[in-house]
């Protein structure tokens, strides 16, 4: 199974989904990210984050979703706050799609230390998503209660 994590600078919030999601998931289940308009680098604090919570970097880089045009995702996240009503900028065929908007961290205003606490709980929200995902019985729920599951895991 392949997971497409979508945000618009693919810097922060989407590198770190990449990154968590590869961490816990089975070896048959892979994730990627990409950005509509990619900053080219990864946020030195995704990394810094990362790091102090175990999670390989390897391999994370800010791309474009133009990228995976070919990659046929099973499901496509997008993470942006601010996204929720604009379009994919790429449309992934048959991929279950879903919203799940988080605070851009990099935003965030306060000292050095609040805002690697606002990188840190961003990742910790994250996980606790792709935790509830990994948990679905996704082979069990019809499309429609897949989305509306989907849907609900990004409220947590």
């Amino acid at each position: 199974m392949k997971i497409l994590f979508l945000c618009t600078a693919n810097s922060c919030r989407s590198i770190l989904c990449e990154a968590m999601f590869n961490h816990l998931a089975p070896a048959d289940m892979h994730a990627y990210s990409a950005g509509s308009q990619p900053k080219g680098e990864v946020h030195p604090l995704s990394l810094k984050t990362l790091d102090k919570a175990e999670i390989s970097p390897v391999g994370l880089f800010s791309k474009s979703s133009d990228l995976y045009e070919n990659l046929v995702p099973d499901f496509v996240i997008t993470v942006c706050d601010k996204a929720a009503g604009e379009a994919c900028p790429v449309f992934f065929g048959p991929a279950t799609k879903a919203h799940w908007g988080l605070a851009d961290p990099s935003e965030y205003q306060g000292t050095q230390e609040e805002i690697e606490v606002a990188f840190e709980a961003t990742l910790e929200q994250i996980g606790t998503r792709i935790e509830a995902f990994l948990a679905l019985p996704l082979k069990q729920l019809s499309a429609e209660q897949l989305k509306a599951e989907l849907a609900l895991i990004g409220t947590l």
